[in-house]
């Protein structure tokens, strides 16, 4: 049975594993374990039993502003909507606690699309979003990422 849960530390090989491959391909950032047991608290899972079987994260950068981060799900459990019931989680999320618009940077337009993100100019992104993250990716600084945004 699928269930989605918040992730705990003792979660993060699990997650390292299940990202691996995604990061290879330079799809998604490469995020350290202690990078992610910093904000641990940002992530979502979906589970099958004990099983991870994907997972995301929610990070803010102003008190209205938040992105979709490492977005992943086994390749053996796509096209399930587990993807989305992650992002209907963050969303969720999000609403609680007062951030007014969520942002994603990706390659999968249509998925966010279909979830009412709109496709806005890479250069409205926080610059500090660039620096901190954008200048660790292999495909830096030519790259095709679309970037997204949801009102909520």
């Amino acid at each position: 049975m699928i269930f989605y849960t918040k992730a705990k530390l003792s979660d993060i090989m699990s997650m390292q594993e299940l990202v691996s491959d995604e990061v290879k391909r330079g799809i998604i950032l490469h995020r350290s374990n202690d990078e992610i047991a910093t904000n641990i608290r940002s992530y979502i899972l979906a589970k099958d039993g004990a099983k991870i079987i994907g997972f995301g994260a929610l990070h803010f950068h102003a008190f209205d502003l938040a992105e979709v981060r490492s977005l992943v799900v086994d390749a053996n459990y796509r096209g399930r909507g587990i993807g989305k019931t992650i992002i209907e989680e963050m969303l969720k999320e999000g609403e609680k606690l007062a951030v007014k618009k969520i942002f994603a940077l990706t390659y999968m337009k249509n998925f966010f699309q279909v979830l009412g993100f709109i496709e806005i100019p890479k250069e409205s992104l926080p610059a500090h979003k660039i620096w901190a993250d954008c200048i660790k990716c292999k495909h830096f600084p030519i790259c095709d990422e679309i970037a997204l945004i949801k009102t909520i």
